[in-house]
């Protein structure tokens, strides 16, 4: 295999060592020229400050985030948690990175300056590999480390100047650079042509965006009033209702720049869930879930002589809080849906957010003569 004479490289003894000494995985060498190496994922290899345009965070998506809707609710908005512990939105993906003059220029100045440019999330490469694979087209040797298959890349010429199309990388999910997952994305900057996306796993879809979106989401706080407020007493019911228009729908749409894709993720507030905190206690209606009105309404507000009788959304404690107060939990479960390019839909996983609130349940003492 012939090695470009300015690259770093990982020697098999090396990349051997790191296979089998480390927990971290390994740099991906697929689609490299013979020769990487790496830097912590997100971060810039050290005393480099030049040549920003190839160090751009691993997790600087160009997806365009917009709220059809605008900021809907009142109060502080926060995100939302899946129902689903083992879903997420997807921790990396490919997406068009340069045009040909773009990454001329980059390299370009990586080379001027010095340093290291990232060619996908984590690994970096001199300016001297750049040259080689995407100006002169010099013919590497490739190996995947994680497939048996080796293949031969020619590289590029002039940076593919003169033709329709970008060089895209890897993008990593905001906070997830050091999982696992992130190395999945492993392919160096590679070439698409203008309107095709290519045919990778890891390629964006519209519910690549969907998700994307569900993870951009905010809420409205979930605070019930309640009356009595803060302080119930035994036996009697504490009433509990959101006025209208608290919640409603939320819109967040997500576009990637140059692939046409798009997709719309709407999460609709469909119940209430109420835990009381102690078993000595019953919900209205017995599950706990209070259903949202179609006005963004749930229960009943509370109204003078209403004391005695059972609330359409509440709790009866049947014993005083002594020692400390009862934590009553309150979740509103939000339904996620989603469309997208080309008639593309689907649904993910409900999401909630809760609150939880001191309730001091006391107990009157009479006396009877």
């Amino acid at each position: 295999m012939t090695l470009p004479s300015r690259a770093l490289y990982w020697s098999s003894a090396a990349l051997a060592a790191v296979l089998v000494g480390s927990s971290a995985p390994a740099a991906h060498a697929n689609g490299t020229p013979g020769n990487t190496t790496t830097s912590p994922a997100g971060e810039s290899p050290e005393g480099d400050s030049h040549g920003r345009t190839l160090l751009a965070s691993v997790s600087q998506s160009r997806i365009q985030v917009t709220y059809p809707d605008g900021r809907t609710g009142s109060g502080s908005m926060e995100d939302l948690t899946s129902v689903d512990p083992d879903w997420e939105p997807p921790v990396c993906w490919y997406e068009p990175a340069f045009t040909p003059e773009e990454l001329k220029s980059a390299v370009a100045d990586l080379k001027k300056n010095g340093g290291l440019g990232a060619v996908n999330a984590h690994e970096f490469w001199t300016s001297g590999i750049f040259v080689d694979h995407y100006e002169e087209g010099e013919e590497q040797d490739n190996f995947d480390v994680n497939s048996s298959k080796n293949t031969m890349a020619k590289g590029y010429k002039d940076y593919n100047v003169g033709k329709d199309g970008m060089f895209w990388r890897s993008v990593v999910r905001k906070g997830h650079e050091h999982d696992t997952e992130a190395w999945d994305c492993g392919r160096v900057m590679f070439w698409q042509d203008a309107g095709t996306i290519p045919d990778d796993e890891h390629a964006p879809t519209p519910e690549t965006l969907a998700a994307y979106a569900y993870d951009q989401i905010d809420v409205p706080k979930t605070e019930v009033e309640l009356k009595p407020q803060t302080k119930s007493t035994v036996n009697l019911p504490t009433w509990v209702w959101l006025d209208k228009g608290t919640f409603k729908e939320v819109k967040v749409r997500a576009e990637l720049p140059g692939t046409g894709l798009w997709a719309e993720t709407t999460a609709k507030p469909v119940a209430l869930h109420l835990e009381p905190g102690t078993a000595d206690a019953e919900t209205f209606p017995a599950s706990g879930d209070c259903e949202i009105d179609a006005d963004g309404s749930i229960g009943t507000p509370y109204a003078k002589g209403r004391a005695d009788q059972t609330p359409p959304c509440g709790i009866r404690y049947l014993r005083a809080s002594n020692g400390g107060p009862y934590q009553l939990n309150a979740s509103i479960t939000w339904e996620i849906s989603w469309e997208g390019t080309g008639g593309a839909q689907g649904d993910l996983p409900d999401g909630t957010f809760e609150t939880t609130q001191d309730m001091e349940v006391q107990e009157i003492q009479s006396i009877n003569r």
